[in-house]
């Protein structure tokens, strides 16, 4: 097995969409869109943290392994965020004996705990301070986002930290959150206006599932399009607070 593939950073050129100066009200099961919010949802990886330099050096290293040619920064970009077993599928690798030689190498990389977005802890301390109930619903494996939230110093302002499961049983964004939705209801957390927080259309498409309304955040590894269907777009972290009303 070989470790990261050391490579020159390419440029990577995204469109996103601008930013929107509300929320826009909605009508779902479990939420308006509009504050106060009864509990809050937060994806990781694009959201939170800056993962892509280890992912990416993690996905080079574990494709250079098996032999396969290595895409370029961009396209390597649109597997973070989504079940990384689904990405080795997609490359016709085995996504167990893939997904276990890529977290082998993740984990030992130097880049495991990316940077934090700046200004998003202090957002995701003043929610816990305002008494809003919060859980990530991360595709990144639970045992891992505990790690990197614990080295963030913030993992004591999530009721619950929810993530796929080690055995990628529950790796889907939808089945993510369902689970930390569960997780919250058996706290007794009231549940009537939930939002969701991430980068991909895969956070807002999964919180729709299940009634919640999701805000799109425009740092993170998303493109033009994936914001449909969601209720606001967030160009920093001074936005998203006043979206959650905390000023």
């Amino acid at each position: 097995m070989t470790g990261p593939v050391p490579t020159e950073p390419q440029p990577i050129e995204v469109v996103q969409p601008a930013a929107t100066p509300t929320t826009r009200r909605v009508d779902l099961e479990r939420g308006t869109g509009i504050a106060p919010y009864t509990a809050v949802l937060w994806d990781l990886d694009g959201t939170i943290s800056d993962s892509a330099p280890g992912i990416l050096n993690s996905l080079r290293a574990v494709l250079s392994s098996y032999g396969l040619p290595i895409p370029g920064d961009a396209e390597l970009l649109k597997h973070v965020g989504p079940p990384i077993h689904e990405t080795f599928a997609a490359y016709g690798l085995d996504p167990i004996e893939a997904t276990e030689r890529y977290r082998t190498i993740y984990r030992e990389s130097d880049s495991f705990i990316g940077d934090p977005y700046p200004g998003v802890l202090q957002v995701i301390r003043d929610v816990h301070a305002a008494g809003i109930p919060q859980s990530t619903a991360t595709s990144k494996p639970e045992s891992s986002a505990a790690v990197i939230l614990e080295s963030y110093g913030v993992a004591d302002q999530f009721l619950t930290i929810t993530g796929a499961s080690d055995d990628e049983v529950r790796s889907a964004k939808a089945d993510v959150i369902e689970e930390a939705l569960r997780r919250l209801d058996v706290a007794g957390v009231d549940l009537s206006n939930v939002l969701m927080i991430g980068d991909r259309f895969y956070d807002v498409q999964g919180s729709a599932a299940h009634g919640v309304p999701a805000v799109y955040v425009s740092w993170g590894y998303g493109r033009l399009g994936e914001e449909a269907g969601s209720v606001a777009v967030a160009d920093s972290a001074e936005r998203l607070r006043a979206f959650l009303a905390l000023d």
